[in-house]
């Protein structure tokens, strides 16, 4: 089965967040890391994954990245820290 992944990404002082979703996680992130990723990661400058779901689904995977993209901040912030309780940037 393929996998993909939702993803979150922010900037250096945690204040924007990004929504994705990929079926490869390290190449979308180097694409971001690269500037060559979204107009919008690029512009926030949103590079630290904080957060990423992996699913066997694509379809499931779109629908939870449209389901956290209409999320707001707080409940993204509240979902990172579940995982991620100090928002540290992940590394794969």
């Amino acid at each position: 089965m393929k996998k993909s992944f939702v993803h979150i990404l922010t900037n250096k002082y945690r204040t924007t967040f990004y929504v994705g979703v990929t079926a490869n996680l390290e190449k979308r992130l180097i694409e971001h890391n690269e500037e060559k990723g979204s107009i919008f990661t690029k512009k926030y400058n949103l590079k630290d994954l904080i957060y990423f779901e992996e699913f066997t689904d694509v379809n499931q995977a779109i629908a939870r990245e449209k389901q956290l993209k209409n999320w707001h901040k707080d409940w993204k912030i509240n979902l990172i820290k579940e995982k991620n309780p100090t928002l540290r940037t992940l590394l794969i």
